[in-house]
């Protein structure tokens, strides 16, 4: 059985973890299997958004699976934190805008996964947290050093040094969430906020996004120098003429990602 199921439908790329039995929990084939999916999206620009889910209604992933970590050598224990860690790096680069439709316990890797992602909606029953230091050792896969960029350091380290589980409402609270959902309408309001993306100018919200998640991690005067540059790429396109077309007939714009 395949543990990650993959589909494309208008724009939109469909990444359901499916290791229901397991809670969607992360192995080495789950991990190979949504890395090869990442690189298919990252050249596919049909694609113009990816939401990711977890299969079944009690789980988006409750992170790595300790029954095979049970079984592994140290050497193969470095090989899945490694193999984790550069999947969700991955996810991060993305150019496409990234959803975690967050549907059930979101805990260690699975929490990673979802701040790798640019928004996360979560059903109302959702648990999340960083766990990973009950089990005696630490976030590796991104969470030490995405979580403090998103809440700060202090409620970083809360969070962590206690393996704090937190509720959908408090993680909206804290910003790692851009909505809390009744679980019935999860995927609708994520595709609704995939939608409201695809609206727009494909260049220029790569290039969007770009800019953002690159000039977040420098000093102000850099990032405005990656703005600059990222504006540059949106001048010659043939959609930001057909934006100023379509606004002298007073009509919608007809972009094509060129």
């Amino acid at each position: 059985m395949q543990s990650i199921l993959f589909q494309k439908q208008h724009n939109i790329a469909y990444i359901t973890l499916n290791r229901e039995e397991a809670l969607n929990a992360f192995n080495y084939q789950m991990l190979s299997e949504l890395q090869e999916t990442i690189q298919q999206i990252h050249l596919d620009k049909e694609i113009r958004a990816v939401i990711i889910t977890g299969a079944g209604e009690k789980s988006f992933s409750s992170g790595a699976d300790l029954k095979e970590r049970r079984t592994l050598t140290d050497s193969q224990v470095r090989r899945n934190v490694k193999a984790i860690r550069d999947c969700f790096d991955s996810i991060a680069n993305l150019p496409q805008p990234t959803i975690a439709a967050v549907n059930g316990y979101c805990f260690g890797g699975g929490f990673e996964l979802m701040i790798a992602c640019d928004f996360t909606i979560a059903g109302r029953e959702s648990k999340l947290g960083l766990t990973e230091t009950s089990w005696a050792i630490i976030p590796g896969a991104g969470g030490t050093q995405r979580l403090p960029r998103l809440i700060g350091e202090m409620k970083a380290k809360e969070l962590i040094l206690t393996a704090k589980k937190i509720a959908a409402e408090e993680a909206f609270e804290l910003g790692l969430v851009l909505k809390v959902v009744e679980k019935d309408s999860l995927l609708e309001e994520c595709e609704d906020l995939a939608k409201k993306i695809l609206r727009n100018g494909p260049v220029a919200v790569t290039q969007a996004k770009y800019a953002i998640s690159l000039g977040m991690n420098t000093d102000l005067k850099t990032g405005l120098d990656i703005e600059s540059k990222a504006y540059e790429l949106t001048i010659p396109t043939k959609d930001r003429l057909e934006a100023l077309q379509a606004f002298s007939e007073k009509r919608a714009p007809n972009f094509r990602g060129e």
